[in-house]
């Protein structure tokens, strides 16, 4: 299943996308994408329903594909490719820092630079739904909590993450740097987490192509890994980290300025376009 949520920030409606490409309203099933709704029973019950027998939806604005998230968790240098294009070594173990939970925003709202903004970077990445409640998970238990994955761009601010001490919380966590969804697409729908493609553009031309075969830690792992150090809740998010091809690796390196548009895409998970914009 495909499950987004439809309508301004703030009074969103939870909804399925349909197999015919419609959007049909779940308001009068579950109160959002969020907490018991995507718990398996949850999820079990919305794959019952008959998609036809539900009110379609306008296709206004699309919303973050979950809600109350209460960890939005990234992995850095978790893609092989990636760690080479920055001279950083691969990790022995994954490297964990936080986005905060008010960068999130919906697939193709407009994303805000900061001031004081020189460095402001892409980054196209898999995220990982969280659907029930895991503390000192397995690895090979990991998946039964995994509700689904969505599509985020882990927008970055590299000056303020890197050149200006402390952890890289600050240079992730501005607002609007959580652009996720269209949708969550339920885990069943995607046979390998390990086996999708990935891309970005900047006004049209590719960045970043790669593949979630050369991450280094994976989905299972992750899950149970993390789970070691905090129980996961229903709606957090893990971030599994970029491929190859952010502006902070390239030279000369490329960030983005106001007006420069960012579309971005995985395989199975639907597409993202946001207008970069400055801080007024």
């Amino acid at each position: 299943m495909k499950l987004m949520r439809i309508g301004e920030s703030g009074h969103e409606k939870p909804a399925l996308f349909d197999n015919k490409g419609k959007i049909r309203d779940l308001s009068g099933h579950v109160a959002d994408i969020a907490g018991p709704a995507i718990s398996p029973e949850g999820l079990a019950k919305i794959a019952a329903l008959d998609p036809e027998s539900l009110p379609e939806l306008q296709p206004t604005r699309i919303g973050a594909c979950v809600a109350g998230t209460g960890k939005f968790i990234c992995i850095g240098l978790n893609y092989s490719d990636h760690a080479a294009e920055t001279g950083a070594t691969v990790p022995p173990e994954p490297i964990i820092f936080m986005k905060a939970t008010s960068a999130i925003v919906g697939p193709n709202d407009d994303v805000v630079i900061p001031r004081g903004s020189e460095k402001t970077d892409w980054e196209v990445e898999l995220g990982v739904v969280i659907g029930k409640t895991a503390k000192y998970v397995s690895e090979a238990d990991a998946m039964d909590y995994v509700a689904g994955y969505c599509l985020t761009n882990d927008v970055s601010e590299r000056a303020f993450q890197s050149e200006r001490s402390g952890q890289w919380t600050k240079g992730k966590s501005c607002d609007t740097f959580g652009p996720i969804g269209p949708w969550l697409v339920t885990k069943d729908e995607i046979a390998d987490p390990q086996n999708l493609g990935m891309w970005l553009t900047v006004n049209g031309e590719k960045m970043q192509n790669g593949s979630t075969k050369t991450m280094v830690y994976g989905v299972r792992y992750l899950v149970s890994y993390l789970s070691q150090f905090m129980s996961l809740h229903p709606g957090d998010i893990i971030s599994t980290g970029t491929p190859p091809g952010v502006g902070l690796g390239m030279k000369p390196q490329r960030f983005l300025k106001p007006g420069e548009v960012v579309e971005l895409g995985i395989d199975g998970l639907g597409t993202q376009r946001q207008t970069f914009v400055a801080d007024v």
